[in-house]
């Protein structure tokens, strides 16, 4: 397994760098592959391994970044919000490359794995459950997902089209693993805690405007009852222990 960690900066520079840190002290091994990408943050991130020449929000920083690794060889790539903090023990990384090839042995080919969450208000199924090991789902959040080059490559990229902004694409894109041969994976063993919109809720009016086209996107393609799609799909989950 070729794995690239990316962290997507924008914001406080304090804010990604205590992640970073977290993981270059966990994992000093791979310190060449855990990489920062500063999404054209206001403030700029030192260490960055690219910056963007404007801001590509969520959804178009995944895909740039995806291309970008995929071009260098990645099999995997890791891509995690900046206001995301480990819980676990570390090394993180090395871990979390053994967590998945068993998760693979138990499922098949895994096109989206990712960390379990302390809390989560939207997404019950992201919850951990102590002491379990594995949660095959039918999507994941988008705070910490890990996502096979292959997955990325057969879904035709990270779909975007008509919601710049970025929120219910991560549902959208992680929801197509199946159709795709790949499965969906949530590992209750690799924990993270994550602090909710803390930078969103730093730019005015931006809350609202993803809303607004987060409606429109997940509608045009889940169906006008999307709401409640993703709530059946949420609660569609079988525990692997």
């Amino acid at each position: 397994m070729n794995l690239y960690t990316v962290i997507l900066h924008y914001g406080p520079a304090a804010r990604t760098k205590q992640l970073h840190w977290q993981l270059m002290e966990s994992d000093p091994a791979r310190r060449d592959r855990i990489l920062v990408f500063d999404n054209a943050s206001p403030e700029p991130y030192e260490n960055a391994w690219l910056r963007a020449e404007e801001n590509l929000y969520w959804a178009g920083a995944l895909e740039r970044v995806m291309g970008l690794l995929a071009a260098k060889g990645a099999s995997h790539v890791w891509f995690l919000n900046n206001d995301a903090t480990f819980v676990s023990k570390p090394p993180l990384i090395e871990r979390t490359c053994l967590r998945l090839a068993r998760a693979e042995r138990l499922v098949g080919p895994i096109g989206v794995y990712s960390p379990a969450v302390t809390a989560n208000p939207y997404h019950p199924q992201m919850v951990e459950r102590p002491g379990g090991q594995f949660r095959q789902v039918r999507y994941v959040d988008g705070i910490a997902p890990l996502v096979s080059v292959e997955f990325w490559k057969r879904a035709g990229g990270v779909d975007f089209a008509g919601n710049p902004y970025g929120y219910g694409v991560d549902v959208w894109f992680s929801s197509r693993t199946q159709e795709t041969g790949f499965a969906c994976v949530v590992d209750h063993q690799v924990v993270i805690r994550h602090k909710y919109h803390s930078t969103a809720r730093e730019v005015e009016g931006f809350m609202a405007r993803a809303a607004e086209a987060e409606a429109g996107y997940l509608a045009e393609r889940f169906g006008s009852d999307y709401r409640e799609h993703v709530k059946l799909m949420a609660g569609d989950f079988r525990e692997i222990d």
